[in-house]
């Protein structure tokens, strides 16, 4: 098997992977679902409540982060993605019925994305982490990459689907098929064979987990820098239903149809920039600094693109950029954090990444319903940019990056006095 995919040769990350494309299909439908009949059904194309229904969905990220990281080091993962999955699939089925039965509101979708929110907030970490319990640390960046490779592709079909489902038969059907492709996963956590999970050191069952969590970032120079490359791309950044919905039906005058196949048009940039990091070893933040700076250039291109297919190559260029951050970002995390501490940085990772959302989601809808949603592309580039900064400045600072002007070259030291000490285990 090709070492780009040699995360696969062990038996249960197959399993697993299995189920969580499936899974992923369904989600992605169920994105591309909500957000239509937000735009265009409840409300006559208000990106605001778009904005509304993500911060919604992404806020108890924050408001949970005290017990969400704490039950991903504490508690046993696979039991813990069997409650989060079976939960999602009971609130999709809750809100396709109402949908299909036309008793939908607006104000049902808020509450059903909340609940929704809630349930993530404990799944996301839980589940990112599970990937090192089914692979050695030596395949785990590889894992990663692939587990967004699986994304990506889901996120390929999916919103093609939604949308020629929701032409058809309506949206709430989309609902109703999310809700069937949980058991996927569900049935793939229970075929695991847990004997050969990795070794799992448990967080102590005391108070101050989360405290220890900051305090370990904070020690850690490196992670601080990344955290807020994060923090900003993912306020700004990240908010792609808003960007591409309101450029479909603004200003390309597209219909659903159109609109699921510019999210899958992104998808194959998401899928390219998810294989390119798979093939590499450990990222680093200057990956991380150069992928970011691409993110904001990709964004100012498309700011500029005068029809819906030069549209759709600059979401190419920016779905490269964006998966090749955030899955660099998940795998340096993860592979520089130890082990017991893992479920609850990466936890924080997350409400970062996510919890964001509530400030920059109605903040760029808002952006697009007043001043147009070219502007709210302006916000992304600029986000991509300030990212790349952040991380320009640590390289500078910590690993004494210089410019060799004689030679044209740039030289970067390996570690600096600052890096020996964030580098070393606490």
């Amino acid at each position: 098997m090709p070492q780009l995919f040699r995360s696969l040769r062990n038996f249960n990350y197959r399993v697993w992977a299995g189920g969580a494309i499936v899974s992923n299909v369904g989600t992605w439908m169920q994105r591309i679902a909500q957000d239509w009949i937000v735009l265009t059904e409840l409300t006559r194309h208000n990106a605001t409540a778009v904005g509304i229904v993500m911060a919604l969905q992404f806020g108890p990220q924050i408001f949970l982060l005290p017990l969400t990281g704490f039950a991903a080091d504490h508690f046993d993962r696979r039991k813990l993605l069997i409650a989060t999955q079976a939960a999602q699939g009971v609130l999709a089925l809750g809100l396709g019925l109402l949908t299909v039965a036309g008793l939908v509101q607006l104000w049902h979708v808020y509450v059903f994305a909340f609940l929704l929110g809630c349930v993530t907030a404990f799944d996301t970490p839980a589940r990112q982490t599970f990937v090192s319990d089914l692979v050695a640390d030596a395949d785990l960046s590889n894992a990663v990459a692939l587990n967004s490779t699986s994304f990506n592709l889901a996120r390929m079909i999916g919103p093609a689907l939604a949308g020629a489902m929701i032409a058809g038969a309506g949206s709430g059907w989309v609902f109703l098929i999310n809700a069937l492709s949980f058991a996927a996963v569900i049935w793939s956590l229970r075929l695991l064979r847990v004997d050969q999970l990795q070794p799992v050191m448990r967080a102590a069952g005391r108070r101050g987990g989360l405290a220890e969590g900051f305090l370990y970032i904070w020690r850690r120079p490196d992670l601080k820098a990344v955290l807020l490359m994060l923090f900003l791309i993912g306020t700004f950044g990240l908010h792609f239903p808003i960007f591409i919905s309101t450029m479909a039906v603004t200003a390309f005058h597209a219909g659903a149809g159109q609109y699921g196949l510019l999210t899958s048009i992104m998808a194959v940039g998401s899928v390219a920039g998810a294989l390119f990091a798979a093939s590499r070893g450990r990222p680093d933040i200057g990956l991380l600094c150069i992928s970011a700076l691409v993110f904001g250039v990709g964004f100012a291109l498309a700011v500029f693109m005068p029809d819906y297919w030069c549209f759709g190559l600059a979401l190419v260029a920016i779905g490269i950029a964006a998966q090749i951050f955030t899955t660099s970002v998940n795998s340096m995390v993860q592979l520089s954090t130890e082990p017991a501490m893992r479920g609850r940085v990466m936890a924080i990772l997350f409400s970062v990444a996510l919890g964001g959302t509530p400030l920059g989601a109605p903040m760029v809808g808002w952006v697009a319903d007043i001043f147009g949603p070219r502007w709210a592309l302006a916000v992304g580039a600029a986000s991509g940019c300030a990212a790349a900064a952040v991380g320009l400045h640590y390289l500078v600072k910590y690993r004494r990056l210089r410019f060799d002007a004689g030679r044209f070259r740039l030289r970067l030291d390996a570690l600096g006095t600052a890096g020996q000490s964030e580098q070393r285990p606490r």
